[in-house]
C-alpha cells in the first residue's frame, strides 16, 4: 500500500519553508549565513530553502545552531530532514515505481484531499491497466525521450492507484469532461472497461466523480485551458500544491497567487457538472451503448440524455460537490 506519510518532495518543501522562516527571524541574509558557516556556495542554501535538493541532516543541524533553534522545533526539523533525504526507504512502499510516476506519487502520499480536472483524459488514479497502457504507448509514439518500458509504467500507475483504497484514503474528487469518455479516446472494449471501472470507483465513500457534459456552460462562459490537480495535506503546515498537466511538461506550485484561481475554477466546474448520482447514471447508461468486444475500429454513439441539472443564474461559486 502507498505510504500515508508525506513523500520526500513535500518534506523538502516543508523543511525549506521552515529554514527560510528561521533565517528571516534572525535578520540574516543568505550571504551572511553562508559567510558565518563557511559554505562554499550561496546556491546550497538557496536549494535547501526552495526544497530543490536532498538535505544533509548535518547541514540542517548547523543552520539550526546558527538560528538558535532548540527543543521540540529542532527535533522536528531534523526528523523532517531525515525523511526528506530517505528516497530509497520511501520507494520501498511501492512494488514498482518509475521516474515519470514518482513526482505524482510523492504529492499523493500524505494527502487529505485531491481535486482533479481533465478535459481530455481519465486521470491517472482512475485508469484501468488497458486504458493506461494505451495512453502511455500513444505518448511514447510522440515523445522519443520516453525511456521507461510501457508495462513498467502501467504497473507504477497501478501502484499509485491503491492510494484510493487504503484504510486512510484521501478524499478524492474529479470532474471529467464528456469528451474524455468519447469514441476518440480508446477502442470500444477498452473504453467500456474503463467506464465500468469508473462506476465501481464512484461507489467508494471517499471518491466523488462529476461529469461535465459537452454543451454545459461553466460560469460566465469560462473555458478551462488545461488539466490540473490540487493537493491538500493532513498537516496544515504542509502547503497546498497545484499540479498543471501540460501534456509533455508538468508544472507544480505552492504559491497562493497561482493556486487560488484554480481553486475557484474547480468550484465552477463542480457547480456546472452533473451531480454524483446523475454522473453514475450517465456512466451506467454509457456502458450499455458499448460492445463487450470490438467489432469495428470505431463506434459512434450519442451522448446520454442529460439528467436534470442544477441551474445557476450567475457564475457564483457553490460548495456542493
Amino acid at each position: 500500500m502507498p505510504p500515508t506519510a508525506p513523500g520526500p518532495m513535500l518534506r523538502r518543501r516543508r523543511l525549506g519553508t521552515e529554514l527560510r522562516r528561521l533565517r528571516e527571524l534572525t535578520g540574516l541574509t543568505g550571504d551572511q549565513v553562508i559567510e558565518r558557516i563557511g559554505w562554499a556556495s550561496a546556491s546550497k542554501l538557496s536549494r535547501l530553502e526552495n526544497g530543490r535538493s536532498r538535505p544533509d541532516p548535518e547541514d540542517v543541524g548547523v543552520l539550526l545552531d546558527l538560528y538558535g533553534a532548540d527543543g521540540e522545533l529542532r527535533e522536528e526539523l531534523l526528523g523532517i530532514a531525515q525523511e526528506a533525504g530517505d528516497m530509497r526507504g520511501w520507494l520501498r512502499n511501492f512494488p514498482v515505481m518509475t521516474q515519470q510516476q514518482r513526482g505524482f506519487a510523492e504529492l499523493e502520499a500524505g494527502c487529505a484531499e485531491i481535486s482533479e480536472f481533465n478535459p481530455v483524459l481519465v486521470p491517472g488514479l482512475l485508469q484501468t491497466p488497458a486504458y493506461a497502457r494505451l495512453r502511455i504507448v500513444s505518448a511514447h509514439g510522440v515523445d522519443e525521450q520516453a525511456g521507461e518500458d510501457p508495462e513498467t509504467e502501467v504497473r507504477a500507475r497501478q501502484a499509485r492507484q491503491s492510494l484510493l483504497t487504503r484504510p486512510e484514503a484521501p478524499r478524492y474528487t474529479a470532474v471529467l469532461e464528456e469528451s474524455a469518455l468519447g469514441r476518440r479516446t480508446a477502442p470500444p472494449e477498452v473504453l467500456r472497461e474503463q467506464i465500468i471501472h469508473l462506476c465501481e470507483l464512484a461507489g467508494q465513500p471517499n471518491v466523488t466523480l462529476r461529469l461535465l457534459l459537452r454543451d454545459t456552460r461553466v460560469a460566465d462562459w469560462y473555458l478551462p485551458p488545461t488539466a490540473f490537480s490540487i493537493y491538500r495535506f493532513a498537516d496544515p503546515l504542509d502547503p497546498e500544491t497545484l499540479a498543471i498537466e501540460g501534456g509533455f511538461t508538468d508544472v507544480m506550485s505552492t504559491a497562493a497567487n497561482v493556486l487560488n484561481p484554480y481553486k475557484v475554477v474547480f468550484e465552477w466546474l463542480c457547480s456546472a457538472a452533473l451531480s454524483e448520482s446523475d454522473t453514475r447514471s450517465w456512466l451506467i447508461e454509457a456502458t450499455g451503448r458499448l460492445p463487450d468486444t470490438a467489432t469495428e475500429s470505431t463506434v459512434a454513439y450519442a451522448p446520454a440524455t442529460a439528467p436534470a441539472q442544477r441551474r445557476r443564474a450567475s457564475g457564483r461559486l457553490t460548495t456542493d460537490r
